[in-house]
């Protein structure tokens, strides 16, 4: 299986000498803080279908290059004229998400490497791997977001966090949209592992999927499979929450608010 490695926003790594079965896709969008616009939702989507294609792949491991993991959507894109780098935003849970691959249902194991920044839709790229392995500095920041800037909730969190975390500590962190530092993320189980002070984020995951890909192969994937749960139960839950943000996203403030908030952090 070949990976498309000359893509434009996404970088990959495929399974090498070092790490056999493991292939590393970046968000390589620095300048934008790793913003999600269409091409990027596409190509992140494209990567980890070759991927659970692949026969050879039995790790892959999300991250971002440039020191921040993902800042979400790209809001610019979003409120371009005729919105050309609009995220795809489709109610058919068979289509891929907003962010790309979060509404796949995979049959092998994704750990996400966290540092710097994943808020909003990156909360929910994080979210939607099987492991969080954040850097032990203080510069790991997890938050949904919505609450604070109009920024839509459609691609899990408000579903996937609270069953991670409980459901007072996700409402907390939901409706407040405050930020989630990488001692809070250990204290909660948001984040599985922080790395030693002389260890990247990425590094960690590399060691952890070196170990998931010595395991039996099919007794690993098996017992992840029955530990995810019923997949049509999470597309009911998704299509709710997609529902309830498609009328938060198209509400009359929402625009106004979102461009407010690009005003503020001047993206």
């Amino acid at each position: 299986m070949s990976y498309a490695t000359n893509t434009q926003n996404v970088k990959i790594t495929p399974p090498g000498v070092e790490h056999p079965h493991t292939v590393i896709i970046s968000i390589n969008r620095p300048r934008a803080k790793n913003a999600v616009d269409r091409l990027t939702a596409n190509e992140l989507a494209d990567a980890f279908k070759a991927f659970d294609k692949d026969p050879e792949s039995y790790v892959a491991i999300l991250t971002g290059e440039g020191g921040t993991f993902c800042s979400g959507a790209d809001l610019k894109a979003m409120m371009e004229p005729g919105r050309p780098r609009e995220n795809t935003l489709s109610s058919n849970m068979d289509d891929d998400g907003p962010m790309g691959p979060t509404r796949m249902w995979l049959s092998k194991p994704v750990i996400a490497a966290i540092s710097g920044y994943a808020v909003a839709g990156g909360m929910e790229l994080a979210l939607w791997a099987d492991l969080r392995y954040s850097t032990s500095f203080m510069d790991l920041n997890l938050s949904p977001l919505p609450s604070l800037y109009s920024v839509v909730p459609i691609a899990w969190s408000t579903v996937r966090l609270p069953r991670l975390i409980g459901r007072s500590r996700a409402r907390d962190i939901i409706l407040t949209g405050r930020l989630v530092d990488h001692s809070e993320a250990m204290q909660i189980g948001l984040a599985n592992y922080i790395a030693k002070p002389d260890q990247s984020a990425l590094s960690k995951a590399l060691d952890v999927a070196t170990l998931l890909c010595s395991h039996p192969q099919e007794c690993m994937r098996n017992d992840r499979l029955s530990a995810m749960g019923d997949p049509e139960e999470e597309r009911q839950a998704l299509a709710r929450e997609f529902e309830y943000g498609m009328k938060s996203w198209q509400s009359a403030d929402n625009r106004q608010a979102i461009q407010q908030f690009l005003n503020k952090v001047k993206l």
